[in-house]
């Protein structure tokens, strides 16, 4: 079976940006396959992410395509991690940042429903609280620390996109992300409005966790992302993908019952949380609360 082969979401990401790189050197399938000496099928199946990828092979399929040396340093690195059972992203280890595969996978899917605990997640940032984070962390330069949100705010574009469609997106936050003060009361209140205009888009709905919900199974699940992906025409469609951050990588999840375990938690969450008209109430007041507090 295909899927005790690895996890799909390294060959799915390499097939992907083999793909680009091939259309950029203007080869056809044809004519890269027989450069590779490989037969057309094999290649097809490379791109399309059906197969682990030999690094041997990786390396010379960029160096075909004349890829830079550090996207090929990447490539190369992924291609060993088209075998592995279960895919570990670790943070600035062998695929570096401005290759981030998630961003890759944000920017494919049709669906992208999202938990967060602690905080409101970047697609929803103002630049003021995305700033405010980063303020708290004393390793990142000033220059490196405005990249960051550049690149943050920068995804919010998403939303706006006209072809291909934008992704729908649900976003349900535990009431706890919009009571912690992260900068200072003008850009909480900034935030919590930028929340009620965002919310107000066709493909978004901004739901609230009240913490009168007690304890739900989303408090032992903690913040995660679903992500769904468009039918494909001819290929095999994508398969949906569960993403779960820490503070020093990202876990993708892509069998299917670990996918149909985090359904369920998201299913209890739906249940436990206010309508949109409610939660709109809800972050009004919390506005006012902010401005009076």
């Amino acid at each position: 079976m295909a899927d005790d082969m690895g996890s799909t979401v390294p060959r799915r990401q390499l097939g992907r940006a083999l793909r680009d790189l091939r259309t950029e050197a203007r080869m056809t399938l044809d004519g890269a396959s027989e450069a590779m000496q490989f037969s057309r099928q094999k290649l097809w199946r490379i791109e399309t992410g059906l197969g682990p990828v030999r690094s041997v092979d990786a390396k010379a399929m960029c160096e075909l395509y004349g890829a830079t040396p550090n996207l090929t340093g990447a490539l190369t690195a992924l291609a060993a991690e088209t075998k592995a059972k279960g895919w570990w992203h670790s943070y600035g280890d062998a695929v570096p940042d401005w290759f981030e595969l998630y961003v890759g996978l944000e920017s494919a899917a049709s669906s992208i429903r999202r938990f967060d605990e602690a905080l409101i997640p970047g697609l929803l940032q103002s630049r003021a609280y995305a700033l405010a984070i980063y303020q708290h962390r004393h390793e990142v330069t000033e220059e490196e620390r405005e990249r960051l949100v550049e690149a943050r705010l920068q995804r919010q574009a998403l939303f706006h996109r006209r072809l291909p469609r934008a992704p729908k997106l649900e976003v349900i936050l535990a009431e706890a992300a919009l009571l912690r003060r992260v900068g200072d009361a003008a850009t909480m209140a900034d935030q919590l409005r930028r929340l009620l205009e965002i919310g107000e888009m066709p493909n978004v709905s901004v739901r609230v966790l009240p913490l009168t919900a007690g304890i739900h199974r989303g408090a032992e699940a903690g913040t995660f992302v679903i992500l769904d992906f468009p039918p494909a025409k001819r290929n095999t469609p994508e398969p949906p993908v569960v993403y779960l951050e820490s503070w020093t990588g990202a876990l993708y999840l892509d069998r299917p019952e670990e996918y149909a375990a985090y359904e369920q938690v998201w299913a209890g969450l739906d249940d436990l949380t206010l309508d949109e008209a409610q939660s709109r109430q809800l972050i009004e007041k919390i506005i006012g609360e902010v401005h009076h507090g």
